[in-house]
């Protein structure tokens, strides 16, 4: 396990490396299954493609049906299949990033395979790690799965228009996301209801202006 985190790392800054020669964002979305980072995308990609170049790099298990979900919203989307894998890794990215023109982009979306757990362990070269926690899930992921909470730049606290309808203590929840990491900005979002969505694209608008400048 050593082993393979070493030559994942290794990597993953070679790809760092390259992003930053390339002034390129990549930020990598990390949620359990479920909870919207599909329907995230399909609410952010139309606030960014007029202004920026835009590229999704969507990872899953198996299937392309989260890509399909994508098609028609004019950025140029690379497809991971796992196969079984719980995570995706730097030498897959590195292999995704080949067919796009790098010269050519702002910004690259990762969407993660739907886990807590090992996607938050392997650095695979993004600049941000985008955590994504839905209400329905409960408020005791943080407390539950507290690695990603402490990797995260930001955490969008996703499908809250169906707060009226279940138990979840936001202000358990918001204590144990500052428990591990104090300075985590967190974003309400309902992609239902338009919330927090341009809260967020105001988020990577502003990631992408410090690329550019570093």
């Amino acid at each position: 396990m050593q082993s393979l985190l070493q030559a994942n790392a290794e990597k993953a800054a070679e790809i760092k490396d390259i992003l930053k020669t390339k002034k390129v964002l990549m930020v990598n979305l990390i949620s359990s299954p479920g909870a919207g980072k599909t329907s995230l995308l399909e609410k952010t990609l139309p606030k960014l493609v007029d202004k920026y170049n835009v590229a999704v790099i969507e990872g899953d298990v198996e299937t392309d049906l989260d890509g399909k979900r994508l098609d028609g919203y004019g950025v140029p989307i690379s497809l991971i299949n796992t196969n079984g894998a719980c995570h995706l890794e730097s030498i897959s990215i590195e292999k995704a990033l080949s067919v796009f023109d790098l010269d050519k982009l702002d910004l690259i979306i990762i969407e993660n395979v739907g886990n807590l757990v090992c996607p938050a362990e392997f650095d695979i070269g993004e600049d941000y790690k985008v955590a994504v926690v839905s209400t329905p899930e409960g408020a005791d992921k943080p407390a539950k799965y507290p690695l990603l909470f402490q990797e995260a730049s930001l955490l969008i606290n996703n499908k809250i228009d169906l707060l009226p309808y279940i138990n979840f203590d936001k202000e358990f929840f918001t204590n144990e996301v500052k428990k591990l990491n104090g300075n985590l900005p967190i974003i309400p979002t309902s992609c239902k209801n338009d919330i927090g969505i341009d809260e967020w694209v105001s988020w990577l608008e502003q990631k992408i202006k410090m690329k550019k400048t570093d």
